[in-house]
């Protein structure tokens, strides 16, 4: 007899689920079941928002989403925050969580795990929360949590399966799985927006997270049209180094000044966010001569006001106006983009270049790596202003829902999608309390990722923030461990070094080439150089 759950895993399987980050419980037993024979890697992190964050990074490397099982209840509860970073950043996720039995829903009589209303609870957060109540619901539901996967603006879907359910026979027939594809945008608006363009002067282009992997057929575009290439933080790393490249944040004056001299923009797969374009909270926006938007999301596009909207794929959009493009490139894009360059790192002031130059030792320590990121001083200059060497190499969770104790388990099923690619997670000493543990499943996984703490003693920008504000200063100020003894007893090799030229670059070449997890304390604080670097096993 086969179960439900057990039909459950072989469904996943056949849709190219080969990972899982769960936590198993008495309430997912039963999903568990066929797992050890699917051939589905299972991957146990060592708190639920941990098994969300870990589905995040995987995602975003792999492109396919990523999948956590977690239990009733708080299993549930703990993934939310997770799941509200993957809503924000349009990140495929696939939560499946159990629930208590079909009779006792709604009824209050204190079960373990319950909740009022789960599922509408996860509503709240998710694209799609559904329950399987039957065996022949499954294969649709699941239909149901994966659509929005193939379709539409990506984000975190929730499925439930109730205790009585999970370890029922499947009765139904097998289902057949069909390839869905992605509609190509309107033929008659790429026209229109490739007319705008060949009238254009000075032209330029915003990519967004929807334009990361569509980076060569970008950069070909960019040259016909001579436009720059400005790119948000989840765009970084689509044009390396390109003159026509403006790997800077459109919440810089400099960036603004850009965007309103040029007579044309085309934004793709942006969602125009102030997380992005207003990061300093000043309420305004950048502002637009005539602005023809590329976005998956049709609800997206009625958000702001543009000359042309045009609803789909950012990646099909770019080939079909290469298609369509035909004329002479603007002639001074290189140098508007070199000028946007320049006043933008003049413009983020002497600290955040500083940070900004550790980013460029640890590119060129360790090139082609995949850089995640919390919510720390180096990853807030970066997301200001960096070139990263790799497209959608750059990513981290201080845009959008900006939730701490992100990089840590995103930097793990990032180091899953992409075995063969070194993997370095760049986190402040207390974000990185929010998920320390997780660094003991990297070393259980033998995970080729270099952890790198940003110890500077606490919430210094928060403390910033609050002093500018007039406000005195409480609770910014927890107590860091001991990152060498936290090393010592997760079995990770450590260095500690500060932030002198080739300091971060020496530690980073010597932790790579142990080809597994490492642990890098940058005192980010004024202390004297170590003569040598520490080092244990």
């Amino acid at each position: 007899m086969t179960s439900l759950g057990e039909a459950l895993v072989a469904q996943l399987s056949q849709r190219g689920v080969d990972c899982v980050f769960g936590i198993p419980g008495v309430h997912t037993i039963e999903l568990y079941r066929g797992l050890a024979a699917s051939g589905i890697r299972h991957v146990t992190p060592r708190h639920e928002q941990g098994a969300g964050f870990m589905a995040d990074g995987y995602a975003r490397v792999s492109g396919k989403p990523g999948v956590a099982f977690v239990i009733t209840g708080p299993g549930l509860t703990n993934t939310l925050t997770a799941m509200g970073q993957a809503r924000a950043d349009s990140v495929p996720m696939l939560v499946i969580s159990g629930v208590n039995t079909l009779p006792s829903l709604g009824k209050g009589r204190g079960h373990l795990h319950e909740l009022p209303d789960q599922r509408a609870m996860a509503r709240t957060v998710a694209l799609i929360s559904e329950r399987v109540e039957t065996a022949d619901e499954l294969a649709p539901m699941l239909d149901r949590v994966f659509e929005p996967f193939q379709s539409g603006r990506p984000g975190p879907t929730h499925l439930e399966i109730p205790l009585d359910v999970a370890g029922a026979p499947y009765t139904a027939e097998a289902p057949s799985i069909s390839a869905t594809s992605v509609t190509p945008p309107s033929a008659e608006q790429i026209s229109k927006a490739a007319a705008i363009l060949a009238e254009s002067k000075a032209p330029l282009i915003l990519a967004g997270g929807g334009a990361r992997k569509a980076g060569n057929a970008l950069q070909t575009l960019a040259e016909k049209l001579g436009a720059p290439v400005v790119q948000t933080v989840n765009a970084r790393g689509v044009m390396f180094e390109h003159p026509l490249s403006v790997p800077a944040s459109p919440s810089l004056q400099a960036v603004r000044a850009l965007i309103a001299q040029s007579d044309v923009v085309l934004a793709l797969g942006t969602e125009l966010g102030p997380t992005d374009y207003d990061m300093y909270a000043s309420g305004t926006m950048p502002e637009f001569q005539r602005l023809i938007r590329v976005d998956i999301c049709a609800e997206q596009l009625s958000r702001h006001a543009a000359e042309l909207s045009i609803h789909g794929n950012a990646a099909l959009a770019i080939d079909a106006l290469n298609a369509a493009v035909d004329g002479d490139a603007a002639p001074d894009g290189a140098a508007r983009a070199a000028k946007a360059r320049r006043e933008a790192f003049e413009e983020i002031g002497p600290e955040m270049r500083a940070a900004c130059d550790t980013l460029g030792e640890v590119r060129g320590a360790v090139p082609g790596a995949i850089i995640v990121g919390d919510s720390t001083q180096p990853i807030y200059a970066g997301n200001l202003y960096y070139d990263h060497d790799r497209s959608g190499g750059w990513f981290n969770a201080a845009t959008g829902f900006g939730a701490l104790g992100y990089g840590i388990p995103a930097a793990i099923g990032a180091a899953l999608a992409a075995p063969d690619t070194p993997v370095i997670c760049i986190a402040g000493d207390g974000g990185a309390q929010f998920s320390l543990p997780e660094l003991m499943c990297a070393v259980q996984e033998n995970l080729p990722i270099c952890f790198i703490i940003w110890n500077n003693h606490g919430y210094q920008e928060i403390a910033t923030s609050m002093q500018d504000a007039g406000v005195s200063v409480v609770g910014c100020d927890p107590a860091p461990p001991d990152f060498a003894a936290v090393a010592q007893s997760c079995g990770l090799p450590f260095w500690r070094c500060d932030t002198q030229a080739g300091a971060v670059a020496d530690a980073l070449r010597e932790a790579t080439a142990t080809g597994g997890p490492t642990l890098i304390e940058i005192q980010a604080q004024p202390t004297p150089r170590a003569s040598k670097q520490e080092s244990m096993t």
